[in-house]
Parts: structure tokens; C-alpha cells; sequence
């Protein structure tokens, strides 16, 4: 089954000291199976990326490898996104924007979410959204 990945999960994979069995097990699921994201992963993934090279964390090329490996997973961008759905549900949960986007696709596709984020998490919950586990 398809499921919803959050940045936090992603860029787990790209720093190894914040690897997470959460953050394994999405990764081994996309070996048979695919994840949604909403368009601002693909924004947040480059960010987080370009904060870590700036915090030394992670050099240029380690970014660049990075990306060509994750391009390289089924992870399909979500075109469909309801500016008021997810206004509606930032406001709903207390989460941001961006947040909000891929907890409004969770509900949307009715799929399950992998997230590190514990606000993100905590509001799925509450919402009665399930967690990849």
C-alpha cells in the first residue's frame, strides 16, 4: 500500500545521524511499494539539504548523491492539493502550512503517514489518519 512521506523522513536518509527504524522502513517499503508526497517536499528536501551543507553536516557531493538516489525511489508529487482543505486543517491542528500539506493528503488518499515530525504526528492521530509503521 502507498503511503504519504514527510520531508523528515527523507532527509533522515540523507544524515546519518539522524537515521531512525521509522526512517528504514519507509525506505525499505519503497522497494515494493510507492509514497506521495505533496509539491513541497520536493522544496523542503533541497532546503534541508542546503542547511546541512552550510552547518557542515553534509558536503555538495553528499547532496548531489543524495538526489540522484531519491530520484531514483517511486515517490509521485501530488498535484491535486485544496488550498482551503489544508488552510482548513493548519488552523484544525495548530500545524503550518507545509505541515498541514501532507496531513491533508493522508486524509485526501486515505493513506497511511511516515512522519518524524511529532506535532505532524500528534495531529494525524487526532485525526484518526494512520502512521506507517
Amino acid at each position: 500500500m502507498p503511503f504519504v512521506l514527510d520531508a523528515s523522513i527523507s532527509v533522515a536518509w540523507a544524515l546519518a545521524d539522524e537515521a531512525s527504524p521509522l526512517a528504514e522502513i519507509a525506505q525499505n517499503r519503497l522497494t515494493d511499494d510507492s509514497a506521495v508526497v505533496p509539491r513541497i517536499w520536493w522544496y523542503e528536501i533541497r532546503n534541508l539539504l542546503v542547511v546541512n551543507e552550510r552547518r557542515k553536516r553534509i558536503t555538495v557531493d553528499e547532496s548531489s548523491a543524495f538526489l540522484r538516489v531519491l530520484s531514483a525511489y517511486p515517490i509521485q508529487i501530488d498535484s491535486a492539493e485544496d488550498d482551503r482543505e489544508i488552510f482548513q486543517i493548519a488552523r484544525h491542528c495548530g500545524l503550518s502550512f507545509y505541515d498541514a500539506a501532507y496531513l491533508a493528503l493522508a486524509q485526501r488518499e486515505r493513506l497511511p503517514l511516515a512522519t518524524l515530525d511529532k506535532n505532524l504526528e500528534a495531529a494525524a492521530i487526532a485525526e484518526g489518519i494512520a502512521l506507517l509503521e
